[in-house]
């Protein structure tokens, strides 16, 4: 890798759609909790920083029963910010490139590493694979797609909160990522197999997903 990269892994939030009672990074797909599915997927990766707020103390040792070498953000205004608030205390004094990825997040092995693998800004989208989407709206240019806003209501692929971004253009926010980079569209995007846990159905849909692309 030519160019030093930050893995920031956001697992502040409470989500409580889920009615579980635990930060969505500890729910265990498959008798595995998803943040030990996103471990697994950085083990070349050295310089990972997990934002914790909500259950931080179960987060922390969790994560450390699977590598000792991480470290931990604290969001303690986590009830009042979203995703992007994490990422960019996450993000603070690093070099090169940011990565933003969500601690719901699953994403295909071999798309993530090929998201990984561009030292250019970009996001990830994917199809539609939850109930409360943000959508991508896409400019095709000779072949290469640009992501030129975002939408609630409408969309053919989904935004899936992974993102690059050079160090510097990390912009500080209450809000979340989507919010935060906007005014940095267009930024080219990375096609990716992924699905995000937000609701019961979700989570089911989950549990589907990794039997059939794991």
């Amino acid at each position: 890798m030519s160019i030093p990269k930050t893995i920031v892994i956001s697992c502040a939030g409470v989500g409580s759609r889920l009615g579980m009672g635990t930060t969505k990074a500890l729910i265990k797909v498959l008798d595995k909790p998803i943040i030990e599915w996103q471990l697994e997927l950085l083990k070349d990766y050295k310089d990972i920083r997990i934002v914790v707020g909500f259950q931080a103390k179960q987060v922390i040792e969790t994560v450390l029963k699977i590598r000792k070498d991480i470290t931990f953000v604290f969001n303690h205004n986590y009830l009042n910010t979203g995703t992007g608030a994490s990422f960019s205390l996450g993000a603070l004094h690093s070099n090169g490139i940011v990565v933003s990825l969500d601690g719901d997040l699953l994403v295909h092995p071999e798309d993530f590493n090929r998201f990984l693998s561009t030292d250019e800004e970009c996001l990830g989208y994917c199809n539609p694979s939850t109930e409360e989407p943000v959508f991508v709206d896409l400019l095709d240019e000779n072949g290469n797609q640009r992501v030129t806003s975002f939408s609630r209501s409408e969309g053919k692929f989904e935004w899936t909160g992974l993102l690059q971004l050079r160090s510097e253009n990390v912009i500080p926010t209450k809000g979340h990522v989507f919010e935060m980079i906007i005014n940095q569209l267009p930024l080219k995007g990375v096609f990716v197999r992924a699905t995000e846990i937000d609701t019961p159905k979700d989570y089911e849909s989950a549990i589907r997903w990794i039997k059939e692309n794991y």
